[in-house]
């Protein structure tokens, strides 16, 4: 696999929580970021396969938008036992959660992909616990289910680590006061606005909408061929489809404060996310829903990355592909 790899040097979990907490705090009501040692996120109510965020910590950006739009490239399909490879992960034992696409070419369809996975007696005994959500194109009815394979396809971002205990960054935020409906560019923004473009911090996690109602989209299937190529983001935007769900969802997250040398072409956020008890709720978090900012609360857990990797990056950028 074509991997570029980028050592990072992030700041302490102590320094992160004081530079994040003003532009939180400017955007939601009741704040708090600590540094606590990781609950076990194998309990209720995150339900993940690693128990923690801790241990040769990593990020990784697999392939990309161009891959979808305008056109999409469906030769780009990859296993995640083989990203974890390119990763360089602990062969012995690790874990990683993130947010995706998923593999059309098993389930039939394009699909949102939340990848859930952890290994503890070598990397072919991987506990595959990742969930997809898709979307019935005749009923408009999203469903939930187990993915078959550790397989995904298109675009992905995962965060990698020894899934072992350790201290993280916790936040809780509640009560949205800000004009930022989505928790995560909230912090995506906090990271950007602490340290721009001269260095770059990368994070990844999971947190819990434990209150509230927020909106998702769900990709429907492939358009078909005298319907592409994507022309707009407006097409883009009139494509995908939108859900409101209730609480609770467990959501997983990676983002960036920038990108290095603006040349990877990274997304600076991604968060995938669905119901603990599998319901059929899930897909891309976008934030809360008008009029539910009141009710929003969340509570999520955090670690910063070592390295970060580029894994099958697209020649041509999104920016290159889409016009407004």
């Amino acid at each position: 696999m074509q991997t570029e790899r980028f050592p990072l040097s992030p700041p302490s979990l102590e320094e992160l929580a004081d530079k994040l907490n003003g532009h939180l705090a400017a955007n939601y009501q009741h704040v708090t970021l600590s540094v606590v040692q990781c609950p076990d996120l194998r309990q209720a109510p995150f339900y993940l396969a690693a128990a923690g965020l801790s241990g040769n910590e990593r990020i990784a950006d697999i392939g990309g938008q161009p891959n979808l739009f305008p056109i999409p490239r469906l030769n780009t399909i990859w296993n995640l036992e083989d990203i974890a490879k390119a990763m360089d992960m602990d062969s012995a034992k690790g874990g990683i959660i993130g947010a995706g696409a998923g593999p059309f070419h098993q389930v039939g369809q394009n699909c949102e992909l939340m990848p859930n996975i952890s290994w503890e007696d070598g990397i072919e005994t991987i506990d595959n616990q990742t969930w997809l959500a898709r979307m019935d194109d005749k009923t408009g009815a999203v469903s939930v289910e187990r993915s078959p394979s550790l397989d995904c396809a298109l675009m992905i971002n995962l965060y990698g680590s020894s899934g072992a205990p350790g201290p993280v960054l916790k936040i809780t935020a509640q009560r949205r006061k800000g004009p930022e409906e989505s928790f995560t560019e909230c912090i995506q923004k906090g990271l950007a606005a602490a340290w721009g473009d001269t260095r770059t911090v990368s994070l990844g996690g999971a947190f819990i909408v434990k209150s509230g109602r927020a909106r998702y989209h769900v990709m429907p299937d492939f358009p078909p061929d005298e319907k592409l190529p994507f022309e707009s983001r407006k097409q883009l935007n009139d494509w995908l489809t939108y859900h409101d769900f209730d609480s609770p969802m467990v959501c997983l997250s990676v983002l960036h404060s920038a990108d290095p040398a603006q040349k990877m072409g990274l997304r600076m956020e991604h968060t995938h996310c669905f119901a603990p008890a599998g319901q059929n709720r899930g897909g891309h978090y976008h934030g809360d829903v008008d009029g539910y900012g009141e009710d929003i609360a969340y509570e999520g857990y955090f670690n910063t990355a070592k390295v970060l990797y580029r894994i099958e990056r697209p020649a041509v950028t999104l920016k290159g592909d889409l016009h407004d």
